[in-house]
Protein backbone atom coordinates (compact mmCIF):
# COMPACT_ATOMS: atom_id res chain seq x y z
CA UNK A 1 0.00 0.00 0.00
CA UNK A 2 1.24 3.56 -1.20
CA UNK A 3 2.40 5.63 1.89
CA UNK A 4 0.01 8.47 0.89
CA UNK A 5 -3.69 6.07 1.10
CA UNK A 6 -1.79 4.47 4.04
CA UNK A 7 -2.09 7.77 5.67
CA UNK A 8 -5.33 9.10 4.28
CA UNK A 9 -7.06 5.36 6.26
CA UNK A 10 -5.12 6.71 9.07
CA UNK A 11 -7.32 9.88 9.31
CA UNK A 12 -10.22 7.57 8.87
CA UNK A 13 -9.84 6.31 12.75
CA UNK A 14 -12.83 7.81 14.94
CA UNK A 15 -10.84 10.71 16.65
CA UNK A 16 -11.07 9.48 20.25
CA UNK A 17 -7.45 11.42 21.29
CA UNK A 18 -9.78 14.63 21.05
CA UNK A 19 -12.90 13.39 22.49
CA UNK A 20 -13.50 15.12 25.98
CA UNK A 21 -12.30 12.85 29.10
CA UNK A 22 -15.88 12.07 30.07
CA UNK A 23 -16.93 10.95 26.43
CA UNK A 24 -14.29 7.93 27.00
CA UNK A 25 -15.67 6.65 30.39
CA UNK A 26 -16.27 3.24 29.58
CA UNK A 27 -13.79 3.03 26.71
CA UNK A 28 -11.05 3.93 28.67
CA UNK A 29 -10.91 2.62 32.58
CA UNK A 30 -8.30 3.16 34.96
CA UNK A 31 -7.98 0.66 38.20
CA UNK A 32 -9.56 1.91 41.53
CA UNK A 33 -7.31 2.57 44.42
CA UNK A 34 -10.07 2.19 46.53
CA UNK A 35 -12.51 0.02 47.90
CA UNK A 36 -15.16 -1.04 45.41
CA UNK A 37 -18.53 0.51 44.91
CA UNK A 38 -20.71 -2.08 46.26
CA UNK A 39 -18.67 -2.28 49.40
CA UNK A 40 -18.44 1.85 50.13
CA UNK A 41 -22.61 1.34 50.08
CA UNK A 42 -22.79 -1.57 52.38
CA UNK A 43 -20.65 0.82 54.73
CA UNK A 44 -22.94 3.81 54.18
CA UNK A 45 -26.33 1.30 54.80
CA UNK A 46 -24.26 0.13 57.74
CA UNK A 47 -23.81 3.22 59.81
CA UNK A 48 -26.99 4.60 58.31
CA UNK A 49 -28.77 1.59 60.24
CA UNK A 50 -26.13 2.39 63.33
CA UNK A 51 -27.29 6.06 63.41
CA UNK A 52 -31.52 4.73 63.08
CA UNK A 53 -30.88 1.96 66.40
CA UNK A 54 -28.97 4.72 68.70
CA UNK A 55 -31.57 7.40 67.71
CA UNK A 56 -34.38 4.43 68.42
CA UNK A 57 -32.46 3.21 71.94
CA UNK A 58 -32.14 7.38 73.25
CA UNK A 59 -36.00 7.40 72.42
CA UNK A 60 -36.88 4.64 74.43
CA UNK A 61 -34.78 5.15 77.06
CA UNK A 62 -36.75 8.32 77.64
CA UNK A 63 -40.13 6.77 76.19
CA UNK A 64 -42.31 8.87 79.27
CA UNK A 65 -41.25 11.87 77.24
CA UNK A 66 -43.16 11.10 74.19
CA UNK A 67 -46.76 10.77 73.20
CA UNK A 68 -48.39 9.28 70.58
CA UNK A 69 -51.90 10.25 68.74
CA UNK A 70 -53.52 7.71 71.09
CA UNK A 71 -51.87 8.47 74.66
CA UNK A 72 -50.44 4.58 74.42
CA UNK A 73 -46.75 4.00 76.25
CA UNK A 74 -44.11 3.95 73.58
CA UNK A 75 -42.59 0.59 72.49
CA UNK A 76 -39.23 -0.24 71.03
CA UNK A 77 -41.01 -0.55 68.00
CA UNK A 78 -42.84 2.53 67.84
CA UNK A 79 -39.50 4.54 68.75
CA UNK A 80 -38.03 2.70 65.90
CA UNK A 81 -40.90 4.10 64.15
CA UNK A 82 -40.57 7.23 65.31
CA UNK A 83 -36.61 7.49 64.56
CA UNK A 84 -37.25 6.58 61.13
CA UNK A 85 -39.53 8.66 60.17
CA UNK A 86 -37.93 11.67 62.07
CA UNK A 87 -34.19 10.93 60.61
CA UNK A 88 -35.90 10.71 56.99
CA UNK A 89 -37.61 14.58 57.85
CA UNK A 90 -40.89 12.43 57.07
CA UNK A 91 -42.17 13.69 60.50
CA UNK A 92 -45.95 12.27 60.64
CA UNK A 93 -46.55 14.30 63.58
CA UNK A 94 -48.35 10.95 65.21
CA UNK A 95 -45.59 11.08 67.82
CA UNK A 96 -44.84 13.92 69.25
CA UNK A 97 -42.04 14.39 72.10
CA UNK A 98 -43.91 16.39 74.73
CA UNK A 99 -41.49 17.08 78.52
CA UNK A 100 -38.44 19.43 78.29
CA UNK A 101 -35.83 16.34 78.86
CA UNK A 102 -37.53 14.84 75.46
CA UNK A 103 -37.15 17.84 73.41
CA UNK A 104 -34.04 18.81 75.11
CA UNK A 105 -32.59 15.36 73.40
CA UNK A 106 -34.32 16.16 70.17
CA UNK A 107 -32.48 19.61 69.84
CA UNK A 108 -28.86 17.57 70.77
CA UNK A 109 -29.18 14.33 70.13
CA UNK A 110 -31.92 13.71 66.96
CA UNK A 111 -31.32 16.60 65.39
CA UNK A 112 -27.79 16.43 64.41
CA UNK A 113 -28.22 12.45 64.21
CA UNK A 114 -30.51 13.38 61.16
CA UNK A 115 -28.23 15.66 59.86
CA UNK A 116 -25.25 13.10 59.55
CA UNK A 117 -28.72 10.63 58.06
CA UNK A 118 -29.41 13.15 55.60
CA UNK A 119 -25.84 13.96 54.47
CA UNK A 120 -25.16 10.15 54.54
CA UNK A 121 -27.99 9.22 52.02
CA UNK A 122 -27.33 12.54 50.23
CA UNK A 123 -23.88 12.08 49.82
CA UNK A 124 -23.78 8.31 48.64
CA UNK A 125 -26.32 9.67 45.76
CA UNK A 126 -24.13 12.37 44.73
CA UNK A 127 -21.33 9.95 44.49
CA UNK A 128 -23.57 7.69 42.05
CA UNK A 129 -24.66 10.95 40.12
CA UNK A 130 -20.85 11.65 39.61
CA UNK A 131 -19.06 8.79 39.51
CA UNK A 132 -18.68 9.77 35.52
CA UNK A 133 -17.06 13.00 36.38
CA UNK A 134 -14.43 11.47 38.77
CA UNK A 135 -13.58 8.63 36.15
CA UNK A 136 -13.36 11.26 33.42
CA UNK A 137 -10.67 13.15 35.60
CA UNK A 138 -9.22 9.75 36.71
CA UNK A 139 -9.00 9.86 32.62
CA UNK A 140 -7.40 13.01 32.09
CA UNK A 141 -4.87 12.67 35.10
CA UNK A 142 -3.51 9.41 33.83
CA UNK A 143 -3.39 10.43 30.11
CA UNK A 144 -1.19 13.26 31.34
CA UNK A 145 1.12 11.44 33.32
CA UNK A 146 1.11 7.87 31.62
CA UNK A 147 4.88 7.54 30.84
CA UNK A 148 7.24 4.13 29.68
CA UNK A 149 4.15 1.57 30.37
CA UNK A 150 3.83 -1.19 28.74
CA UNK A 151 0.80 -2.09 26.03
CA UNK A 152 -0.70 -5.24 25.50
CA UNK A 153 -3.02 -5.71 22.77
CA UNK A 154 -4.96 -8.66 23.22
CA UNK A 155 -6.25 -10.03 26.55
CA UNK A 156 -6.45 -13.91 25.35
CA UNK A 157 -4.55 -17.06 26.58
CA UNK A 158 -1.19 -15.16 25.24
CA UNK A 159 -1.47 -11.38 26.31
CA UNK A 160 -2.53 -12.57 29.90
CA UNK A 161 0.33 -15.31 30.25
CA UNK A 162 2.70 -12.43 29.04
CA UNK A 163 1.00 -9.90 31.74
CA UNK A 164 1.47 -12.87 34.11
CA UNK A 165 4.90 -13.19 33.59
CA UNK A 166 5.23 -9.33 33.75
CA UNK A 167 3.62 -9.64 37.47
CA UNK A 168 5.73 -11.97 38.49
CA UNK A 169 8.88 -10.06 37.49
CA UNK A 170 7.62 -7.42 39.88
CA UNK A 171 6.18 -5.08 37.54
CA UNK A 172 3.06 -2.83 38.30
CA UNK A 173 -0.26 -3.84 37.24
CA UNK A 174 -1.26 -0.07 37.06
CA UNK A 175 1.61 0.09 34.62
CA UNK A 176 0.21 -2.12 31.90
CA UNK A 177 -2.46 -1.10 29.36
CA UNK A 178 -4.74 -3.72 27.87
CA UNK A 179 -5.90 -3.09 24.37
CA UNK A 180 -9.29 -5.39 23.46
CA UNK A 181 -12.51 -5.39 21.72
CA UNK A 182 -13.52 -8.12 24.01
CA UNK A 183 -15.35 -6.20 27.09
CA UNK A 184 -15.58 -9.62 29.13
CA UNK A 185 -11.85 -9.97 28.71
CA UNK A 186 -11.37 -6.29 29.85
CA UNK A 187 -13.81 -7.05 32.36
CA UNK A 188 -11.32 -9.39 33.73
CA UNK A 189 -8.36 -7.52 33.24
CA UNK A 190 -9.71 -4.50 34.80
CA UNK A 191 -10.25 -6.89 37.82
CA UNK A 192 -6.59 -7.45 38.27
CA UNK A 193 -5.50 -3.97 38.33
CA UNK A 194 -4.82 -3.19 34.72
CA UNK A 195 -5.64 -0.44 33.06
CA UNK A 196 -7.96 -0.86 30.08
CA UNK A 197 -9.00 0.74 26.63
CA UNK A 198 -12.07 -1.04 24.67
CA UNK A 199 -11.56 -0.32 20.93
CA UNK A 200 -10.11 -2.10 17.93
CA UNK A 201 -5.87 -1.39 18.10
CA UNK A 202 -5.69 -1.53 14.15
CA UNK A 203 -7.04 2.14 14.73
CA UNK A 204 -4.29 4.93 15.20
CA UNK A 205 -6.81 6.49 17.58
CA UNK A 206 -7.00 3.84 19.98
CA UNK A 207 -3.37 2.84 20.42
CA UNK A 208 -3.00 6.71 21.00
CA UNK A 209 -5.97 6.54 23.79
CA UNK A 210 -3.19 3.97 25.27
CA UNK A 211 -0.42 6.37 24.94
CA UNK A 212 1.69 4.02 22.95
CA UNK A 213 3.48 6.97 21.87
CA UNK A 214 4.68 7.18 25.17
CA UNK A 215 5.06 3.07 25.77
CA UNK A 216 8.38 1.65 26.12
CA UNK A 217 7.34 -1.49 25.18
CA UNK A 218 4.36 -2.99 23.22
CA UNK A 219 2.90 -6.52 22.96
CA UNK A 220 0.75 -7.92 20.22
CA UNK A 221 -0.76 -11.23 21.43
CA UNK A 222 -3.81 -10.62 18.89
CA UNK A 223 -5.71 -14.25 18.10
CA UNK A 224 -4.78 -13.67 13.42
CA UNK A 225 -1.41 -12.82 12.09
CA UNK A 226 -2.95 -10.58 9.40
CA UNK A 227 -4.15 -8.46 12.61
CA UNK A 228 -0.64 -9.07 13.98
CA UNK A 229 0.80 -7.28 11.03
CA UNK A 230 -1.69 -4.11 11.03
CA UNK A 231 -1.26 -3.46 14.33
CA UNK A 232 2.60 -3.51 14.40
CA UNK A 233 2.59 -1.56 11.32
CA UNK A 234 0.37 1.24 12.98
CA UNK A 235 2.30 0.69 16.43
CA UNK A 236 5.94 1.82 14.98
CA UNK A 237 4.21 4.58 12.93
CA UNK A 238 3.01 6.27 16.26
CA UNK A 239 5.83 5.09 18.30
CA UNK A 240 8.97 4.93 16.33
CA UNK A 241 11.38 4.45 19.72
CA UNK A 242 8.84 1.61 21.36
CA UNK A 243 9.94 -2.08 21.75
CA UNK A 244 7.43 -4.16 19.77
CA UNK A 245 7.04 -7.62 20.71
CA UNK A 246 4.47 -9.90 18.37
CA UNK A 247 3.44 -13.21 18.93
CA UNK A 248 2.15 -15.17 15.79
CA UNK A 249 1.05 -18.80 14.64
CA UNK A 250 2.63 -19.34 11.36
CA UNK A 251 6.44 -19.06 10.79
CA UNK A 252 5.77 -17.86 7.07
CA UNK A 253 4.74 -14.41 8.51
CA UNK A 254 7.31 -13.90 10.40
CA UNK A 255 9.15 -11.61 7.69
CA UNK A 256 5.98 -9.47 7.61
CA UNK A 257 6.03 -8.58 11.08
CA UNK A 258 9.60 -7.89 10.97
CA UNK A 259 9.46 -5.29 7.86
CA UNK A 260 6.33 -3.94 9.90
CA UNK A 261 8.49 -2.78 12.20
CA UNK A 262 8.57 -5.58 15.21
CA UNK A 263 11.70 -6.14 17.14
CA UNK A 264 11.17 -9.73 17.91
CA UNK A 265 8.54 -12.07 16.87
CA UNK A 266 7.52 -14.82 18.73
CA UNK A 267 5.92 -17.73 16.64
CA UNK A 268 3.80 -19.69 18.81
CA UNK A 269 2.88 -22.72 16.93
CA UNK A 270 6.64 -23.90 15.86
CA UNK A 271 7.63 -23.26 19.49
CA UNK A 272 4.79 -25.29 21.15
CA UNK A 273 5.56 -28.18 18.44
CA UNK A 274 8.89 -28.38 19.53
CA UNK A 275 8.31 -28.18 23.23
CA UNK A 276 5.95 -31.48 22.19
CA UNK A 277 8.66 -33.29 20.38
CA UNK A 278 10.78 -32.99 23.14
CA UNK A 279 8.42 -33.78 25.91
CA UNK A 280 8.41 -37.40 23.60
CA UNK A 281 12.08 -38.16 24.43
CA UNK A 282 13.28 -35.94 26.55
CA UNK A 283 10.19 -34.50 28.91
CA UNK A 284 13.05 -33.57 31.68
CA UNK A 285 14.01 -30.99 29.40
CA UNK A 286 10.75 -29.81 28.66
CA UNK A 287 10.42 -29.21 32.34
CA UNK A 288 13.51 -27.67 32.85
CA UNK A 289 12.43 -25.12 30.19
CA UNK A 290 8.97 -24.10 31.79
CA UNK A 291 10.86 -23.80 34.69
CA UNK A 292 13.09 -21.40 33.28
CA UNK A 293 10.15 -19.33 31.81
CA UNK A 294 8.29 -19.38 34.89
CA UNK A 295 9.88 -15.75 36.50
CA UNK A 296 7.95 -16.49 40.34
CA UNK A 297 9.72 -20.01 41.19
CA UNK A 298 12.84 -21.95 40.28
CA UNK A 299 15.53 -20.23 37.91
CA UNK A 300 15.06 -17.92 35.72
CA UNK A 301 16.74 -16.02 32.72
CA UNK A 302 17.64 -12.84 33.31
CA UNK A 303 19.64 -9.88 31.81
CA UNK A 304 22.47 -7.73 33.71
CA UNK A 305 25.21 -5.32 32.77
CA UNK A 306 28.60 -6.31 32.95
CA UNK A 307 30.41 -5.22 36.01
CA UNK A 308 33.67 -3.35 35.54
CA UNK A 309 35.40 -6.28 37.45
CA UNK A 310 34.22 -8.68 34.73
CA UNK A 311 35.69 -6.43 31.36
CA UNK A 312 38.21 -8.54 29.21
CA UNK A 313 37.10 -11.93 30.81
CA UNK A 314 35.39 -14.86 29.18
CA UNK A 315 31.52 -15.18 30.07
CA UNK A 316 32.13 -19.06 30.47
CA UNK A 317 34.17 -17.86 33.46
CA UNK A 318 32.05 -15.67 35.55
CA UNK A 319 30.17 -16.70 38.39
CA UNK A 320 26.70 -16.52 36.81
CA UNK A 321 25.88 -19.39 34.48
CA UNK A 322 25.93 -17.08 30.85
CA UNK A 323 23.98 -17.89 28.06
CA UNK A 324 24.65 -15.16 25.80
CA UNK A 325 25.87 -11.63 25.50
CA UNK A 326 24.13 -8.38 23.91
CA UNK A 327 26.40 -6.56 22.09
CA UNK A 328 25.17 -3.19 20.42
CA UNK A 329 21.76 -4.51 20.58
CA UNK A 330 22.76 -7.79 19.11
CA UNK A 331 22.50 -11.31 20.80
CA UNK A 332 25.51 -13.36 20.61
CA UNK A 333 25.69 -16.92 21.53
CA UNK A 334 28.03 -18.15 24.22
CA UNK A 335 29.91 -20.00 21.81
CA UNK A 336 30.36 -17.11 19.60
CA UNK A 337 33.92 -16.35 18.94
CA UNK A 338 33.25 -12.58 19.00
CA UNK A 339 32.68 -12.81 22.86
CA UNK A 340 35.70 -14.69 23.96
CA UNK A 341 36.05 -11.78 26.41
CA UNK A 342 32.99 -8.95 27.34
CA UNK A 343 33.28 -5.64 26.52
CA UNK A 344 32.23 -2.68 28.92
CA UNK A 345 28.77 -1.66 27.52
CA UNK A 346 27.78 -5.77 27.25
CA UNK A 347 24.81 -7.50 28.78
CA UNK A 348 24.71 -10.72 29.77
CA UNK A 349 21.81 -13.15 29.50
CA UNK A 350 22.18 -15.58 32.57
CA UNK A 351 20.67 -18.08 34.69
CA UNK A 352 19.65 -16.88 38.53
CA UNK A 353 17.30 -17.82 41.24
CA UNK A 354 14.03 -16.39 41.19
CA UNK A 355 13.58 -13.74 44.02
CA UNK A 356 17.28 -12.81 43.89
Amino acid sequence: MAKGSWRRLRRLDERLTVQPSYALVGVLRIPQGQAGPMRIISRRIAIAVTALLVASVVVYLDRDGYRDVQGDRLSFLDCLYYSAVTLSTTGYGDITPISEFARTVNIFVITPLRIAFLILLVGTTLEVVTETSRQALKIQRWRSKVRNHTVVIGYGTKGKTAIAAMLGDEAVPGDIVVVDTDRAALDRAAAAGLVTVHGDATKSDVLRLASVQHASAIIVATSRDDTAVLVTLTAREISPQSKIVAAIREAENQHLLRQSGADSVVVSSETAGRLLGLATTTPSVVEMIEDLLTPDAGLVIAEREVEPTEVGGSPRHLRDIVLGVVRNGDLLRIDSPEVDAVEAGDRLLYIRTAGH
